[in-house]
């Protein structure tokens, strides 16, 4: 199946596959909470190096984005051998010190949507950790996402 036939919450996503492994499931036989948060990372890295940002890009400016806060809704349980489409783009950035980046999780062999989640991003200098405003490198990447109607 294309992942353009999935429902997806804006228009043109980054989405990556990842199929569930026996090590990803937690005593309760489903998916780990704690492996979503690191697929969610992994999604958004790829997400910012498609975009044309990478780590070095980040040193270059002597700045990086940092997770403040995430948000993760766990919507339906998946289970070892579940294929899963992990969608991430920019919801919001406003301009200046953080954005919020959303993701969501459709288990492929359905079309259920099994997670909704977002992270609220915080810019941040590389050497004080202190907040800094956006590059516009930055400003010109991340850009939100078209919503559907």
């Amino acid at each position: 199946m294309d992942i353009g036939e999935f429902s997806w919450d804006v228009v043109d996503p980054f989405v990556e596959r990842v199929t569930v492994g026996p090590q990803d499931i937690d005593r309760f036989g489903h998916t780990n909470n704690v492996v979503y948060l690191g697929w969610l990372e992994k999604v958004a890295w790829a997400h910012s190096q498609h975009l044309g940002l990478d780590f070095a890009d980040y040193e270059r400016f002597g700045c990086g984005c940092v997770a403040r806060r995430h948000e993760l809704d766990y919507l339906a349980p998946t289970f070892a051998g579940d294929e899963l489409l992990l969608a991430t783009f920019i919801q919001e950035n406003d301009g200046k010190l953080s954005m919020w980046r959303g993701y969501q999780i459709i288990r492929a062999g359905d079309g259920k949507t099994v997670l909704r989640g977002r992270t609220h991003w915080v810019c941040v200098d590389m050497k004080s950790g202190k907040p800094r405003r956006q590059p516009p490198e930055f400003l010109a990447a991340y850009r939100p996402a078209e919503r559907r109607a």
